[in-house]
């Protein structure tokens, strides 16, 4: 029973490592909780590709609820593949600093019109 328990309790925190993560990612493209300032920075393209990685990973989730640890844990990496290099862009002092730049160039060809 033991090793049954165990196999169990790793599916459960996979599945709910999973979740938290789609529910964060959400949260954050969306615009809300503490990630706020993420949703300003993306493009609509972006957000579109981050969402439709999270609405196929929730569904996945839907579809497979007796799916083991191992599976919830290879559909996590790929959504976090999807969404992971997009939010980077914008989190650390390289990206950051990229990203900032090309929305101030865009702005000033903006005032220029």
């Amino acid at each position: 029973f033991a090793d049954e328990d165990k196999k169990v309790k790793e599916r459960v925190d996979a599945k709910n490592a999973f979740d938290g993560y789609i529910h964060s990612m959400r949260s954050a493209t969306e615009g809300s909780g503490e990630n706020k300032g993420l949703s300003e920075k993306m493009d609509s393209e972006e957000k579109e590709k981050i969402m439709d990685a999270l609405k196929d990973g929730q569904s996945w989730l839907d579809s497979n609820p007796e799916a083991d640890a191992e599976e919830i844990k290879e559909k996590h990496k790929e959504v976090e593949g999807i969404c992971a290099p997009i939010v980077s862009k914008y989190y650390g002092a390289g990206g950051g600093g990229g990203g900032g730049g090309a929305e101030e160039d865009e702005e000033e060809a903006h005032d220029e019109l």
